[in-house]
Order: structure tokens, then sequence, then C-alpha cells
């Protein structure tokens, strides 16, 4: 089936045509990389389309002013966008459960979880951390059985942490995706996010099932959406995403 634009030329050149169906596509990356910028264009293009988007926004970074910015014909939009706020895990737990029926209640064209790790992050703290992993790996197994079924496209935004302990020997702090293993092994793609110097931003390929790793692109965030830029010659120093 075809791809899915994700509502930025930068972006589906990078992952030649847009977002895969029928698999899990994560953005990861550090604050203001992208990810929620990126999710809410896709979202605006699918409901373009006349598609349903279910939007799990776990962080409240779902703006309608936002949405306002990216397209005049908001209002129209925003029909098609179904969101769910879930406040802890429990709840987000709950809204995992009842996603295969809400996504064929809906007919949905495109779902996106913005983020997947923000409450797992705090239930993680509060609880075993084997039964809130677990968890996690179960509503990872939901969206990706929904997305084979219903052969659309899954996009999941995810945060990393700053791993000292074993960067500890080299120059600067490595920087690890939230969930590791977990996220890898249920993502068929994954894509790296890095806010460089002077407001731009890197997109590359960190996991792909046909495309090369390590392909890159840059751009800037703007009003109007996301706009091509050139590497900036002297990168922010001190973090080194892994």
């Amino acid at each position: 089936m075809s791809k899915l634009s994700t509502g930025s030329k930068i972006i589906d050149s990078l992952l030649d045509g847009g977002l895969e169906p029928g698999i899990i596509t994560t953005l990861f990356g550090p604050a203001s990389s992208g990810k929620s910028n990126i999710a809410m264009l896709a979202a605006i293009n699918a409901a373009e389309q006349g598609k349903k988007v279910l939007f799990i926004d776990t962080e409240g970074s779902f703006s309608a002013e936002r949405i306002k910015q990216l397209n005049k014909n908001y209002e129209t939009l925003l029909k098609n966008i179904v969101i769910a706020n879930p406040t802890n895990f429990a709840e987000q737990k709950n809204y995992f459960k009842k996603l295969m029926d809400a996504a064929n209640h809906e007919k949905a064209g495109l779902i996106i979880v913005d983020s997947i790790v923000m409450l797992y992050r705090l239930q993680k703290a509060e609880e075993d951390i084997s039964t809130t992993n677990q968890e996690l790996a179960s509503q990872l197994a939901i969206l990706s059985e929904v997305a084979r079924k219903k052969q659309i496209p899954v996009l999941v935004t995810n945060q990393v942490y700053a791993d000292f302990k074993k960067d500890s020997s080299s120059k600067g702090n490595s920087f690890r995706m939230v969930g590791g293993d977990l996220l890898k092994y249920w993502s068929k793609c994954i894509v790296k996010l890095e806010a460089l110097d002077v407001g731009v931003r890197r997109a590359s390929i960190y996991k792909h099932r046909s495309l090369p790793e390590g392909k890159f692109v840059h751009f800037e965030i703007k009003e109007q959406g996301l706009e091509e830029a050139q590497e900036p010659k002297q990168e922010k120093k001190g973090f080194r995403l892994f």
C-alpha cells in the first residue's frame, strides 16, 4: 500500500515517501527537536485527505493554535482528529485497551501517540520496573496489531535520557532512547531528531527495513511548517545523541 505523507516534503524525502502502513514509526529526540510538530503535520495531512486520526496526547502538546498556524482550514480538519488526553499511566493503559475498537469505529487512517513514554516514566518511578515495562510492551504490541490488521501507519514519539555512566570516558554525554529495546523491537522505522545550533534540526534514519541508516536531512521549524535548512558550520557542543 502507498505511504502516507507526513505533511512535510523534507521528512517525506527522508522516509522515501512518508509513513509506511502496517508498522510503527518512532520519532525520538530531546525537547524542542521537532517531534510534536511533525506529529501535528502528519495529523493535518491525514485529516485533509478525509482520514480519521486517533491522537493520544500524553504531554498536552497538541495545540489548536498551532494547527491554525499550519492550516487555515483548521476547523474542518479538527473534526477528523479524535484526541485522547490521558493524565496518568493507568488512563493510558485503558485507552490502549479500547484502541482496536476505536480504530474500527472511527475507521482510523492514522494513529499518533505523543509521547508513548511520558506517563510511563512517571509510573516507573512509583512502581515495580518490570511490571511497568510489561505494560509498555503490551501497549506497543496493541499498536503493532492495529497497524497490521488495519494496514494503517502508527506514528509514535519518544523521549531521551542522558546516560552519564556509559559515556563517562568520552567527551560529551550520551543520550539514549527511553524504553530502549522495547521501542527498537516494535518499531520497524525509527527516526532520530537532534536540535543543532541556530534553530536547525537534523532528522536521520536510526532504523529502517529498506533505507540506509544514517541518511539525514536538516530543517527549521517555521510558523507555516518545516523548511529545509543547511547544516550549521558549528554544531552545539556538549551532547551526543545515540
